[in-house]
């Protein structure tokens, strides 16, 4: 079945309606520069791809599918008149799941082997022998939210011999190298066991704020928090005063409550932390990565097949 996909402004442009149209021969593909063309051609369309905003969608008569060109928008991405809308919505998630996976084995090993303290001495040209050091065969971690990159990273730490342990909303069962898989409810009994604490659970109304001060106060002081989900799921002041409390020993993040991180954060200089400015995605490949999703959903929206990447959009995920 041919149909109608309006590219929306900012989503790339024409090298992407050429994988619409190879996909699907046939099919109708408006690239659309300006909001005032997307609110035209959407009329009558059947499918969008990129960021539709809440007057364009009131315009739309026919549409049923709009395909998002990130796996995890930001808040506000899923308006309420979106949400309530029939449409289906499918994201971009499984695209990242090695280059995070990577960002996480590379911030456990440098918390397990002291280079967030020997790293602050080298900038000082300081030759100082003497780090905290974590054996990763007697460790255990625990991943909060175990979708595609929770479970390459679960895989990756049992290679080292991490006992592994999640919690996630949906995941049917464990995957492999986790010991043990539980609902979110369990998360603070399971806090006091972990000597990693691994953020990969998407941004959710669920998990917007979920790491607060009372929350960081249940994993132990040598323990050690990451980060390469999404800034609003750790309150950055709460994390602060656990690190100057001495509530846990460090932290790595990717990603912030306010990005830029301002000049200035106490976390910059902050002993015990490790920076990186959200970039824990990157690598090669992902751009044929997404054009294969957005191929692989027009040939079965094309072919009245399911689509993949499906999102609960009361969820945003």
């Amino acid at each position: 079945m041919a149909f109608k996909m309006v590219l929306l402004p900012g989503s790339h442009g024409e090298p992407w309606a050429n994988t619409v149209r190879e996909a699907v021969p046939g099919a109708e593909v408006c690239s659309c520069a300006t909001e005032e063309e997307a609110q035209a051609a959407i009329e009558d369309a059947d499918a969008a791809f990129g960021t539709l905003r809440r007057e364009t969608l009131a315009r739309a008569t026919r549409l049923r599918w709009l395909q998002a060109p990130m796996a995890g928008p930001p808040a506000g991405w899923y308006y309420r008149e979106l949400v309530e809308h029939p449409l289906v919505v499918t994201n971009m998630r499984e695209i990242f799941n090695d280059h995070l996976g990577a960002h996480i084995m590379a911030f456990v090993l440098a918390f397990a082997r002291g280079l967030h303290v020997y790293l602050p001495r080298q900038a000082r040209g300081e030759w100082k022998p003497g780090a905290p050091l974590v054996h990763l065969p007697e460790s255990t971690a625990l991943l909060v939210g175990v979708g595609g990159i929770g479970a390459e990273a679960a895989r990756l730490l049992a290679a080292f011999g991490v006992r592994v342990l999640g919690v996630d909303p949906r995941r049917p069962s464990a995957p492999e190298g986790m010991a043990e898989l539980h609902r979110p409810e369990a998360l603070d009994d399971l806090l006091p066991e972990a000597d990693f604490v691994i953020v990969t659970t998407p941004e959710t109304p669920q998990t917007q704020g979920l790491f607060h001060r009372e929350r960081l106060r249940r994993m132990k002081p040598s323990a050690y928090l990451v980060n390469i989900s999404r800034g609003a799921i750790v309150l950055l002041d709460d994390l602060v005063a656990a690190l100057k409390a001495g509530e846990l020993a460090g932290a790595a993040l990717d990603v912030y409550q306010v990005e830029p991180l301002p000049a200035g954060h106490p976390l910059w200089s902050m002993p015990g932390v490790l920076l990186t400015p959200h970039v824990g995605g990157e690598g090669p490949y992902l751009d044929e990565r997404r054009r294969r999703v957005l191929a692989e959903n027009c040939r079965r929206f094309a072919a009245g097949e399911p689509l993949i990447n499906v999102v609960d959009k009361a969820s945003w995920f």
